[in-house]
């Protein structure tokens, strides 16, 4: 797999026999080779980064044949194959290992491009199997090879673990749960003992496969049976926002197994004082891993873990919705919307939608005030790099437009209309939302300089405030999670402070700039006797006080006379100059010509 075109992208170093490369260090008489570094930097630059598997097999193909070529390595012609296989008496150069190492890669790359296709063409599980044992076998040729003298004990101990890490992933596969969890247990322990042993820099990447192997080990643990296990992976499932690789499809497989056994004794939900059945799958499902959700959004380490367990949760919760909705058919809508002898009360499948519905709502208001949070921060800290784009207060303004939709949609839940409680508690929050809405539009006038508007913004910042204190009352403990009103009001007061020496500043500033531009408007001092302005530039040699050379003047030219009495002259008769013109004629001209004048 892979063409001759990705090869320009690649790092031929390890394949030149240079003191300095990582795949070339000697050590004495002795090769070393770190394999963990060399394959997760492989993996990292050719295509994982992104789970292009197919692109990483081609480098790992491309690499061979370099290698290969390199050593003078070759599989016969291009007419005959002739195997070849690397012997210890062949160690002279670690690059020999490391052709063995690319045969490894290139088959485990296979077998992962094969687990994505596996899930829509499942024969091909098959063929997985059968080049994860082929990644196996090259493994334990490579351990084979690292068992040399003329091989370090640091390599040895990573040849080890990186056939036992492959030969556990074939296990996993296989279902074989104990020898699985043996073989990942013997990996781990030699990364362990490396990183304890090594730098702090190559610790750091023998702990991060520590990292990667340990829910695989809960997981055959629980498939054994430790039933503790199913705890420890859905938290390493909500702390990380999600797993990869061979674990991920099983644990999602395994939670919902085991959120179905749960869902056979839930039955009904509670909300604001009433009680409903909960009789579809999928609502039961995502009610009962509501808690949980929750607790992992809450001990979320950083922002991008806390938005990827938002979207989860906000993802699930849409299902659920989905699920109920196709129960609500239109004409049962119109039928139970009203239960007999209760106005205003819907029915319960109807009152589960707006619970649901209040959930989804509610998560996406967290959300949204979470991402502005961060903004307000980045806002606040404005950073140095200015290649990247710094957020502006109109960022902010759109998230809060998008919480005050949401909470408008709150109050026209169906069922709800008459619960008195719940419209002052969202009416509440929506005074707090508008007044931080309102205090970034502030800070966008002031970035205009627009002085007026923004003093305006900042006072009705402190009515929206001051009206949430006055009507919180008994809904404090349903407004601790929202941002603070009290911070907000000693924030605007210190701004408005601010405001007004700026605005003051900004007047004799414009008055500085219209004198100044009065001075450089280059008019000499003749023009400019009525305007008073200090110009420095009058008291050197090059004072500007009148025009020099002066421009030209119009003056009046030579005089032009016209001729008005032409219209008034009598010409005199011309009749009798006519008349003889008319009596010579033809005759006089004839005599004319042939000389007859008199």
């Amino acid at each position: 797999g892979g063409g001759r075109g990705a090869g320009g992208e690649e790092n031929k170093e390890n394949e030149r026999p240079s003191a300095g490369s990582k795949a070339n260090k000697e050590f004495g008489d002795s090769l070393s080779l770190e394999i963990l570094q060399i394959i997760k930097e492989s993996q990292q630059q050719h295509g994982l980064r992104h789970g292009d598997f197919q692109r990483y097999r081609g480098y790992c193909s491309r690499r061979q044949r370099r290698l290969r070529k390199t050593l003078n390595f070759k599989m016969g012609n291009r007419h005959k194959f002739t195997g070849k296989k690397v012997t210890e008496d062949l160690l002279t150069d670690n690059r020999y290992l490391l052709l063995v190492l690319m045969d490894a890669e290139r088959a485990w790359s296979y077998a992962m491009q094969l687990k994505q296709e596996a899930n829509t063409e499942p024969r091909k599980r098959f063929h997985l199997l059968s080049r994860l044992r082929k990644a196996v076998k090259h493994a334990e040729e490579l351990e084979r090879l690292c068992e040399s003298n003329r091989v370090d004990a640091k390599t040895k101990l990573e040849a080890q673990a990186y056939t036992a890490y492959l030969s556990g992933m074939l296990r996993f596969e296989h279902q074989e749960w104990k020898a699985a969890i043996e073989a990942f247990n013997k990996c781990k322990t030699i990364y362990e003992r490396l990183a304890s042993a090594f730098t702090e820099e190559q610790a750091v990447l023998y702990n991060q496969r520590v990292e990667e192997i340990s829910p695989n080990i809960r997981y055959c643990a629980y498939n054994i049976g430790d039933q503790s296990a199913i705890n420890e992976l859905m938290q390493m499932r909500l702390r990380s926002g999600g797993t990869e690789g061979l674990l991920a499809e099983k644990l999602e497989a395994l939670i919902t197994q085991t959120r179905a056994k749960q869902a056979a004794t839930m039955s009904e939900v509670e909300w604001r004082g009433r009680t409903v059945p909960v009789k579809i799958d999928k609502g039961r499902f995502f009610l009962l891993g509501l808690a949980d959700n929750e607790a992992a959004i809450a001990q979320a380490e950083s922002e991008e873990t806390k938005e990827r367990l938002f979207e989860s949760m906000l993802s699930e919760c849409r299902d659920a919705i989905q699920a109920v909705r196709e129960e609500l058919k239109p004409d049962q809508k119109q039928r139970d919307y009203t239960l007999e002898g209760e106005s205003g009360k819907v029915s319960n499948l109807q009152y589960l939608h707006s619970y649901l519905t209040y959930i989804k709502l509610s998560t996406a208001v967290r959300r949204n005030e979470n991402m502005a949070k961060g903004l307000q921060k980045a806002l606040q800290s404005q950073p140095e790099d200015d290649s990247k784009r710094s957020p502006r207060p109109q960022d902010l303004i759109r998230l809060y437009d998008i919480i005050l939709q949401n909470l408008v949609e709150l109050l026209q839940l169906p069922g709800l209309e008459e619960d008195r409680a719940f419209q002052k508690e969202i009416g509440l929050k929506t005074l707090v939302f508008k007044a931080y809405r309102c205090f970034f539009i502030a800070q966008s006038y002031v970035l205009v300089k627009k002085w007026s508007e923004a003093l305006v913004l900042y006072d009705r910042v402190l009515k929206y405030a001051n009206e949430v204190h006055s009507d919180a009352g008994a809904f404090r403990n349903s407004l601790k999670d929202l941002p603070d009103v009290q911070e907000l009001i000693t924030q605007v007061r210190s701004e408005k402070c601010s405001l007004q020496a700026a605005a003051i500043l900004d007047a004799s500033d414009s008055h500085q700039t219209e004198i100044s531009s009065q001075v450089k408007d280059n008019k000499p001092l003749v023009e400019r006797f009525e305007t008073f302005c200090l110009d420095p530039s009058l008291v050197t040699k090059q004072a500007n006080l009148v025009h020099f050379p002066p421009g030209f003047q119009p003056i009046p030219c030579k005089p032009l006379f016209f001729d008005l009495a032409l219209n008034h002259v009598a010409f005199p008769p011309l009749e009798d100059k006519l008349e003889q013109k008319t009596k010579s004629g033809l005759t006089g001209y004839i005599k004319g010509i042939f000389g007859f004048r008199s």
